[in-house]
C-alpha cells in the first residue's frame, strides 16, 4: 500500500499538468464537464480556438510527451477508431525527444546482463545514432562484427504505467460525462493502447519477429534481414546486425532507372509474400526502415510492429481484391460487410451508393493504372464514414500497402502494382477453387455440422434441468444504466445534504428559542453552531448545482 502512494502523488501531478495542458489548447470545455478537483493555472493561449481541433489535439499530444505521442501514432493507424481528419494530423507526430547519458547506458546494460559494455562488447559508441520515446541506439562492434544496439530509455516503464493509469481513469470519466463518446469506445482505445505500447517495451517480442521474419526469408533472393544477437539481447536492450546501406527514401537519385523499377519491384514482391504466403508482415514500412544494400538487396529493420494475416483474412482480402480488379460493387459492399462490423448507424443502400460512386472514378481507367491500394483505401474511408468498423489487423493492412506502394513509386514512377500483385492474387484463386481445397472446406463443414448436432441435444437437456430445477438464471444488460444509475446517486445525495441542512435549521431554531445552555453573545453556541453548519452545506449543495449547469 505504501508503495503505492509515491505513484498516486505523481499521477495526481500528472493529471494536473494533462488538465492544464487541454485548457492551454482550447479544450477547458472537456475539463469543465469532467469536473476534475485539480488546482488549475493555465489559460486558452489566444487565437488557439481557430486552429482546426485535430491540430489542437496533435498539439496536446506533442506537448504531453512519450506515451501520448505514441498513442497519436498508433491512433493514426487506426481510421476505425477516430474520425478521418485526426489520423491525418496524427501522422505528423514525431518522437522529437534528446538522448539520455551514456552512464544510464552502462547502468541499463549492468542490471540486464550483470557485466560491463566493455566485457561484452569489443568497443561502444558513446554518442547515439537515434534516440526516440521509448529507446536509443547505438553502434558497437561485437566479436568483430558491426552491431547496433537498442537500449530501453532509464524509468520509461514507470512514466508509462502512470499515464496509463491516467488515461484508463479519463477513459471512464469521458464515457460517463460524454454519452456520445460510446461511438468511438474510449476504454476499448486505451486498453488496444495498453496492450500495443507493453509489448513495444518488451525487446523479447521484437526479437522474436526479427528472427520469424528472417526465417520466412531465408535463401530468398533480393531480400536481407538482420539476424539478432541473443546473448546481447533482453527485455531492455535489443542486439541487431547493422545494416550499412541507402535508406529507401534517399538512395534514388544517382541509381539507373532500370536498377530503380527492379528494387521497387523486389520490394513489392516481397510485400505479397508476407501477406498472401507467409501471413506476417512489417506494419512500419517507412523509409527510415527499409535500406537498399550494394544498389540491388532490400533490407527490413526495426520489427516492432508486424501484423498479421490468418487464412480467413487471405480469402477475404482476395476476394475483395478481384472484386475491385471486376469492379463489381455489390461483390464489394458484400465483402465489406462480411470483413467488418455494421452498427445502427450503418445504411446498406447509402453506402452502396458511395461505394458506386467511388468505383465509377475508375472506370475510365486501364486496369493496369489503378492503384489497388489506394483504391482500397478509398473504400476502406467509405466504409468508416458509415460506421462499418473493420478489424485493426485488416485496416493495418491496407495502410501497410499504401505505404508500401507509394515507397515503390518513389523508387520507379514506372512501378506498377496492379502487375506485380496479380500472380500472387491469381495464385489465391486458384488454390481456392482447387479441388483439394473445395473438398477439405466441404468436409471440415461436415465435421462442423456433425459436431453441432451432437452439442445441441445436450445443451437442450441442460436448459430444460435448469428450468425444472428453477435456476436457470438469465443476465440482462441495459446500455446506459449505468449512467442513470450515477445520476440517481447524486440526487439522492443532494436530496440527503437537503434534508441534514433542514434538521440542523429546525434543530438550531428550537435550541435558540429555549436559550438554554452555553450563551455566545446571549445565543445558545449549539443553536449558533447549528445555524453556521447549515450554512456551509446549503453554500456547498448551490455551488455543485450551480457548476453542472443544470438548474
Amino acid at each position: 500500500m505504501l508503495k503505492r502512494i509515491p505513484r498516486r502523488i505523481k499521477n495526481i501531478q500528472r493529471s494536473r499538468q494533462i488538465a492544464n495542458v487541454l485548457i492551454k489548447n482550447g479544450y477547458g470545455h472537456i475539463i469543465q464537464r469532467l469536473d476534475l478537483k485539480l488546482p488549475l493555472t493555465k489559460k486558452p493561449e489566444k487565437d488557439v480556438e481557430k486552429m482546426p481541433p485535430a491540430v489542437r489535439a496533435r498539439l496536446v499530444l506533442e506537448e504531453l510527451g512519450p506515451t501520448f505521442i505514441k498513442l497519436g501514432q498508433i491512433l493514426s493507424t487506426r481510421p476505425e477508431l477516430i474520425p478521418l481528419e485526426y489520423v491525418d494530423e496524427f501522422r505528423k507526430l514525431q518522437d522529437k525527444v534528446p538522448g539520455f547519458g551514456y552512464e544510464a547506458v552502462e547502468s541499463e546494460i549492468r542490471r540486464e546482463f550483470g557485466a560491463s559494455i566493455d566485457e561484452l562488447f569489443d568497443s561502444y559508441d558513446k554518442e547515439p545514432l537515434a534516440a526516440a520515446s521509448i529507446a536509443q541506439v547505438h553502434h558497437a562492434i561485437l566479436n568483430g562484427e558491426d552491431v547496433v544496439v537498442k537500449v530501453q530509455r532509464p524509468g520509461i516503464e514507470d512514466d508509462i504505467e502512470s499515464d496509463l493509469d491516467i488515461l484508463y481513469n479519463l477513459a471512464h470519466m469521458i464515457e460517463r460525462q460524454f454519452p456520445e463518446s460510446a461511438l468511438y469506445d474510449p476504454s476499448g482505445i486505451v486498453n488496444e493502447f495498453a496492450k500495443t505500447i507493453r509489448k513495444e517495451l518488451d525487446f523479447m517480442v521484437e526479437a522474436r519477429n526479427a528472427e520469424k521474419f528472417k526465417r520466412n526469408f531465408a535463401n530468398y533472393p533480393g531480400v536481407y534481414v538482420p539476424p539478432v544477437y541473443w546473448e546481447v539481447t533482453s527485455k531492455r536492450v535489443l542486439t541487431l546486425e547493422m545494416i550499412r546501406g541507402q535508406k529507401i527514401g534517399e538512395c534514388c537519385n544517382d541509381l539507373d532507372p532500370a536498377l530503380r523499377k527492379d528494387l521497387a519491384g523486389k520490394l513489392a514482391k516481397s510485400y505479397m509474400k508476407q501477406v498472401f504466403t507467409d501471413g506476417f508482415f512489417h506494419g512500419d514500412p517507412h523509409p527510415g526502415n527499409i535500406f537498399i544494400v550494394d544498389r540491388e538487396v532490400i533490407a527490413y529493420m526495426d520489427f516492432g510492429i508486424m501484423g498479421r494475416v490468418d487464412e480467413y483474412m487471405k480469402d477475404k482480402l482476395s476476394n475483395l481484391f478481384i472484386a475491385i480488379i471486376q469492379k463489381n460493387k455489390l461483390k464489394i459492399v458484400d465483402e465489406l460487410l462480411d470483413i467488418g462490423i455494421a452498427s445502427d448507424e450503418t445504411l446498406i443502400e447509402d453506402f452502396r451508393n458511395d461505394i458506386s460512386e467511388l468505383i465509377d472514378e475508375y472506370y475510365d481507367t486501364s486496369i493496369k493504372q489503378v492503384e489497388i491500394p489506394a483504391m482500397m483505401n478509398d473504400v476502406m474511408k467509405t466504409a468508416l464514414k458509415h460506421r462499418i468498423k473493420i478489424p485493426a489487423s485488416f485496416t493495418l493492412l491496407i495502410k501497410t500497402l499504401v505505404t508500401m506502394e507509394a515507397m515503390c513509386s518513389q523508387l520507379s514512377p514506372e512501378f506498377n502494382f496492379t502487375e506485380t500483385a496479380q500472380p500472387f492474387v491469381e495464385s489465391m484463386v486458384a488454390e481456392k477453387v482447387s479441388p483439394a481445397k473445395i473438398v477439405g472446406k466441404f468436409m471440415q463443414n461436415v465435421v462442423e455440422i456433425n459436431d453441432m448436432l451432437t452439442v445441441i441435444p445436450r445443451r437442450v437437456n441442460t436448459i430444460l434441468s435448469k428450468l425444472q430445477e428453477g435456476k436457470l438464471v438469465i443476465d440482462l444488460e441495459h446500455k446506459g444504466l449505468n449512467r442513470f444509475i450515477t445520476e440517481m446517486d447524486t440526487v439522492s445525495n443532494r436530496i440527503s445534504i437537503s434534508l441534514i441542512i433542514s434538521a440542523l435549521i429546525v434543530g438550531s431554531s428550537v435550541i435558540m428559542l429555549t436559550g438554554k445552555g452555553p450563551l455566545l453573545f446571549e445565543f445558545p453556541i449549539l443553536g449558533v453552531l447549528g445555524y453556521i453548519i447549515a450554512g456551509f452545506l446549503g453554500l456547498f449543495l448551490v455551488i455543485s448545482v450551480l457548476r453542472t449547469g443544470k438548474f
